[in-house]
């Protein structure tokens, strides 16, 4: 960093969204450089651990290496880099995965330019930053109170759900069980509309946390 100016990097596959933001960003007075890229390959053969980037915002669905697998290796490489997802994805999925990877904020694509902005200032004093919907869905996935009647459960069920926190997959799953794939996708389908969840990382979340 450069007399208290921020490096910052763009990590977005589509050229519009990308250029228009660098633009906008290379003309605030506080923003020493910007770095755009179009994939994880091209950011990390451009950067450099002799003047890394202070913040990266950072799409996830990019060509090559994702981005919730990149936060990973910005992580690594540049410990004390601060990323922030800039995605069209709004899923709980996705964003849960983000963050335990390492994305310090999560903003999605459409967000005014001085909001991502401000976002970026936040960051870099400390704080974090959430798109207002994203944000919500953060806080409903871990309000404790919102704990779901899990008693309608089969036992079968139940062996499905410990069979997704060891990691199995569905095939592995049917294999143990003595039961066809079809079967699984059924019993997985009443297991997501009973636990009210549109994921497997939802139902192993909420076995991890104790509500099934």
């Amino acid at each position: 960093m450069t007399n208290n100016k921020l490096n910052i990097a763009i990590i977005e596959d589509v050229e519009d969204i990308r250029e228009n933001l660098r633009e906008y960003l290379e003309s605030k007075d506080d923003i020493n450089s910007v770095l755009a890229a179009s994939s994880m390959e091209e950011f990390f053969a451009k950067s450099s651990s002799e003047n890394p980037p202070d913040i990266v915002l950072n799409d996830i669905g990019l060509p090559g290496m994702n981005g919730i697998e990149g936060i990973k290796m910005i992580r690594t490489l540049f410990p004390e880099t601060d990323i922030i997802m800039l995605t069209v994805f709004s899923d709980g999925d996705k964003i849960f995965k983000s963050i335990c990877a390492g994305a310090t904020g999560y903003a999605l694509k459409g967000t005014p330019m001085p909001d991502i902005y401000k976002a970026i200032l936040e960051i870099k004093a400390g704080g974090s930053y959430m798109s207002p919907s994203i944000a919500r869905k953060v806080m409903n996935h871990f309000m404790p109170e919102r704990k779901f009647k899990t008693e309608n459960l089969t036992p079968k069920e139940k062996q499905i759900i410990e069979a997704l926190t060891e990691g199995l997959s569905y095939k592995l799953i049917a294999d143990k069980l003595g039961m066809s794939m079809d079967t699984v996708r059924f019993h997985i389908k009443n297991i997501y509309r009973k636990l009210h969840v549109n994921s497997k990382a939802e139902v192993i979340s909420k076995a991890y946390r104790g509500e099934i």
